[in-house]
């Protein structure tokens, strides 16, 4: 079996298994729990659930700064925010890899490039499909919009579920968690940050 090496966000070089290594961890953890894998159901739970990985994580093979490389320069004199709230998303906490479902509300202040909105959200859609904290998640849709477009400023607030607290350990099924990240005119101007806050609403 070919191995391909890749490189870790640490850094480091990981190797990863391949897909037939990866569904047999998978029957491990069927057994761990006292299933049987050659059960009828569970027959084909492996591949299965492999595939739904490919599809929850595939922010790892997808790169944000790509995503808003293409930009408007006319921007016509706008000087205002640009504003996407409402975007809903599916993510995973690092800590136990169980789903984070919320919204994210992420908007920028243009300085002389504006991009397609469509692509603030995939933004989103890039950062949770990868394992997160909610935290890390704020500050990296914040920091990559606000690199790239070389904004007066990008503020991102999350609202989220996490089923890792929801589902398990204290069983608060109705909590929410909100983070924020806030930079340039959002983090210095107390009036702009009152004004996103006030839209998102």
């Amino acid at each position: 079996m070919s191995i391909e090496k890749f490189e870790a966000k640490s850094g480091e070089n990981i190797e990863k298994p391949s897909r037939e290594e990866a569904e047999k961890a998978v029957e491990t953890l069927l057994k761990y729990i006292g299933e049987n894998p050659e059960r009828t159901g569970l027959k084909e739970t492996p591949a299965r659930y492999i595939r739904a990985f490919d599809e929850y994580f595939e922010g790892y093979t997808q790169d944000p700064a790509k995503e808003l490389s293409k930009t408007f320069d006319d921007i016509d004199r706008y000087d205002d925010m640009v504003l996407v709230k409402g975007i809903d998303f599916v993510s995973h906490c690092e800590h136990h890899i169980v789903p984070i479902v919320g919204v994210a509300h992420v908007a920028y202040w243009p300085d002389k490039k504006v991009v397609g909105i469509s692509k603030l959200a995939r933004i989103v859609d890039i950062y949770a499909k990868r394992l997160t904290s909610q935290e890390k998640m704020s500050r990296d849709i914040a920091n990559v919009i606000d690199d790239v477009l070389e904004t007066k400023g990008c503020a991102v607030i999350i609202d989220a579920n996490h089923q890792c607290m929801s589902t398990r350990g204290v069983g608060k099924a109705h909590s929410s968690t909100v983070t924020s990240h806030f930079t340039g005119l959002f983090k210095d101007d107390p009036h702009t940050r009152t004004r996103f806050i006030e839209m998102i609403k």
